[in-house]
């Protein structure tokens, strides 16, 4: 079990933090209709939005069959990512991938709770919006991928960088 220890405790803080910053905005802060908003900075705001689909409001689900297997499908997903933090051996890696984990999984308890991902993070410039309206699961989500094609595209370029020094030497 303890090959599993570093990914799912940041799960388990990803989550924890994605819960409680939702029930922070849409209850204390009373960000929880659509179309209310609190400005922080000129550039970040809370906005309250309801996200029937997935990344990018993709595979749009309206309905109980379409939210339920939305709920299935992310699972699954989650469920191999849980997997895979447990053959992975690079630290980092399981860093990312319980990033990833903890954000689908509140992107899930909300979904089965309401339906819909609640999202409020708002980051604009004007009118400019470089991203679509978030929450922290999301965030972490996007931020572990990252983390994850970085080290494979690195990883790969530094390996085939020393094998082809090994291959120089071997051949002198």
């Amino acid at each position: 079990m303890a090959k599993y220890g570093l990914g799912f405790a940041v799960a388990l803080l990803v989550f924890a933090l994605d819960q409680f910053v939702k029930w922070l905005v849409t209850g204390p802060l009373g960000v929880n209709f659509i179309g209310a908003s609190h400005y922080l900075l000129p550039f970040f705001q809370f906005t309250y939005t309801e996200n029937n689909g997935i990344s990018l409001g993709l595979l749009n689900a309206t309905n109980p069959v379409g939210r339920w297997m939305l709920v299935g499908l992310t699972s699954a997903i989650a469920i191999g990512v849980a997997i895979w933090i447990g053959k992975e051996q690079n630290r980092t890696d399981k860093i990312a991938l319980g990033m990833v984990l903890g954000g689908a999984l509140g992107n899930i308890l909300d979904r089965a709770l309401h339906g819909y991902v609640t999202d409020f993070a708002d980051l604009h410039f004007g009118d400019f919006r470089p991203f679509l309206i978030f929450n922290v699961g999301d965030a972490a989500i996007s931020i572990g991928v990252v983390i994850l094609l970085l080290r494979a595209f690195l990883t790969r370029k530094e390996h085939s960088q020393s094998s082809g020094a090994e291959e120089n030497i071997e051949h002198a």
